[in-house]
């Protein structure tokens, strides 16, 4: 209980503080010769407040692959979904400008929704086949200007009991790679939904693990590979997914 406590006073108090602080990035950011400067200091203090969200909520994380992650060209992470905790744990790894494509409902919260937008954040309707389209040519979009894309193709969180429960990958999320010809960072996150979704309303302290699967670049695969583009990405984060199972057993 005392975990839940401390991490829904620091969110909102992160939240109400760091208002003026978006405020002087915005003034700062219209003078576009200091535009990236300000992007990249914003993206830091959100990495820096979820690092605090993981001290509070006791993850104790254990990151694979992290060579793996390309540090100077934007690229698409996909990653299989369970938690809120999995963009906690993720977004707070990532080395340059990055926007996470959410559900639209997200957009709907006061000052949440704000600090996404700045950090190049999307909304998608799954529902409204036109929105979703338009989402991922703004994903596009932003891959072209240097700034990378994470998005959880499943199009929601899995809530089965077994790690290796994953719905299926759809396979629009990938036409940012295929259009852009950007690689693809596959992630594997296991133990995120032990910190809260497992047992709501509580947050316990857990171990989870963040792996980085080798990039992936559309170009290389066959065409058989980039027919079923989601289904192959998918396929390897299994593969990950597994030996954390195994590692964990043995």
């Amino acid at each position: 209980m005392i975990r839940t406590f401390f991490v829904l006073l620091y969110v909102v108090l992160f939240l109400l503080l760091g208002l003026p602080v978006l405020g002087v990035e915005w003034l700062i950011s219209r003078k576009k010769e200091w535009r990236y400067a300000s992007d990249l200091r914003q993206l830091r203090t959100v990495q820096w407040a979820f690092r605090c969200v993981c001290f509070f909520a006791g993850i104790r994380l254990t990151v694979i692959g992290e060579e793996h992650v390309p540090k100077d060209e934007p690229v698409l992470y996909i990653g299989n979904h369970r938690s809120y905790f999995d963009i906690v744990v993720s977004y707070a790894r990532c080395p340059g400008l990055t926007g996470y494509i959410s559900k639209d409902s997200i957009s709907h919260i006061p000052l949440l929704s704000t600090w996404m937008r700045r950090l190049y954040c999307l909304f998608i309707d799954r529902d409204d086949i036109k929105q979703s389209l338009k989402t991922i040519l703004s994903g596009i979009e932003h891959i072209r200007n240097g700034i990378s894309i994470c998005i959880y193709p499943e199009g929601g969180r899995g809530h089965g009991t077994d790690e290796l429960d994953m719905l299926p990958f759809k396979e629009g999320s990938f036409k940012i790679a295929e259009k852009t010809g950007c690689k693809i960072v596959p992630m594997a996150i296991t133990g995120s939904a032990d910190v809260f979704e497992a047992h709501e309303p509580w947050i316990k302290k857990t171990r989870v693990i963040l792996e980085y699967g080798e990039p992936i670049e559309v170009s290389q695969l066959t065409k058989e590979e980039k027919k079923k583009l989601g289904q192959y990405c998918q396929s390897e984060i299994t593969k990950m997914l597994k030996r954390h199972k195994d590692s964990a057993a043995g």
